[in-house]
């Protein structure tokens, strides 16, 4: 079960860097949170022991740990607020400048900056 679940956080965590190096900002943003998604992957096979449930008065024997489960659930909101941002900026760079890709929008700023230095020339 553990290897399997490591089969499965490397390839999450290997798609989502593969897409954070590609040059589209929506990838970048499906890249982040496949990465977000294993490292919670990753956050919660580390407490995956066995046990009854944390809940007062505790029983004899082994119990599983809550930490992980709220920690994994903090991330969780956490990176659902940071895919939010992403994708509010990204649908603003593309409402100004009708483009997501990281070139076009290079060459667009490169563009627009040698318009503000010929009219700074021309002044």
């Amino acid at each position: 079960m553990i290897l399997l679940l490591s089969a499965v956080v490397a390839v999450l965590f290997g798609a989502g860097a593969f897409l954070v190096l590609k040059t589209d900002l929506l990838r970048v943003v499906v890249g982040m949170v496949l990465i977000s998604h294993a490292a919670n992957l990753t956050l919660m096979a580390s407490g995956l022991t066995r046990g009854k449930a944390p809940i007062y008065p505790l029983p004899n024997g082994e119990v599983s740990d809550p930490l992980v489960q709220a920690m994994t659930l903090t991330a969780l909101v956490i990176g659902f607020g940071v895919t939010a941002l992403l994708l509010g900026i990204a649908y603003r760079v593309y409402e100004t400048h009708f483009a997501v890709d990281f070139d076009r929008l290079a060459e667009e700023e490169a563009r627009r900056e040698a318009e503000l230095e010929q009219e700074e020339v021309s002044v």
